[in-house]
């Protein structure tokens, strides 16, 4: 257990640790911590790369240099491997999410103590109490930030659902997934149909933003429970749980950059299924 845990409750230890830096109160209330995390981790991801590029040879290439193409080329593969058309912003967008989400998850594995214990110290040096200094780190355990990306996400379907045409997007919604022959049959399809697209289409922001935040919470729920431990054995579920979370936060930002995809590929395909009947 550290030391500033020793001084306080567990309940007043975990609370701590799953309070938002939050500006504002009600709707309008902004949790700055994430704002912080995910613009600057945005930023970070945005230089290296295009110092990256700018500084790419076209002889041997460095280490990093072959490791961010290595990356690249893998995640293109796997983007063009589920996206059939031809759309030039799709594999960027999705290489974006990826490395994006990832950083964002990979702040789950400092340790839980740190940052916020140096934000308590800079708090009691500008006068404040440092029990009323909060400060999450990871972004995307916060439900706000996850349901915002996945919204995005569906704005981008919807737009590419009725970019080729409005009408060709309401007649699939009441022409599918059933289907009938004849007047009276698709008519009596057509509710049945519009319900069910209606359901899927809700479902699929809220699963992305549910599937990514539900799992980055429950580590951090878990790394703070290790870190009440006695110091003498919390390092060994720590370590364990360390390396098995290193797997867990990849594969949810490769989840989320894959289920990206195939939504905006079965968005583009809509107008493929009208233009068969």
């Amino acid at each position: 257990m550290s030391s500033e845990a020793q001084d306080v409750t567990l309940d007043q230890y975990i609370h701590h640790h799953l309070t938002y830096w939050t500006v504002g109160e009600g709707f309008w209330a902004i949790n700055v911590d994430t704002l912080l995390f995910s613009f600057g981790l945005g930023a970070l991801f945005l230089i290296t790369f295009i110092l990256t590029a700018r500084r790419a040879t076209t002889g041997v290439p460095g280490k990093w240099q072959a490791f961010v193409e290595i990356v690249v080329e893998k995640l293109h593969d796997q983007v063009k491997s589920v996206f059939s058309y031809d759309n030039p912003m799709i594999a960027p967008m999705a290489i974006t999410i990826f490395v994006w989400v990832w950083l964002m998850n990979f702040m789950d594995m400092l340790p839980v103590d740190a940052l916020p214990w140096v934000a308590q110290h800079i708090g009691a040096a500008a006068g404040k109490d440092p029990e009323q200094v909060y400060l999450k780190i990871v972004p995307t355990n916060d439900l706000n930030l996850t349901f915002g990306m996945s919204l995005t996400i569906f704005l981008m379907t919807m737009y590419y659902s009725v970019a080729k045409g409005p009408f060709r997007y309401v007649k699939f919604l009441f022409s599918h997934p059933f289907e009938a022959h004849g007047w009276v049959g698709r008519m009596l399809v057509a509710l049945p149909n519009l319900l069910m697209n209606i359901v899927e289409t809700f479902a699929k922001p809220l699963s992305l933003s549910l599937r990514l935040f539900g799992n980055l919470f429950a580590g951090e729920i878990l790394y703070v429970l290790i870190a009440v431990l006695p110091w003498w054995i919390n390092w060994l579920p720590g370590f364990g749980w360390t390396v098995f979370h290193l797997i867990v936060i990849t594969v949810q930002a490769f989840v989320f950059m894959m289920l990206s995809v195939v939504y905006l590929n079965m968005a583009h395909q809509i107008h493929d299924s009208n233009s068969h009947h």
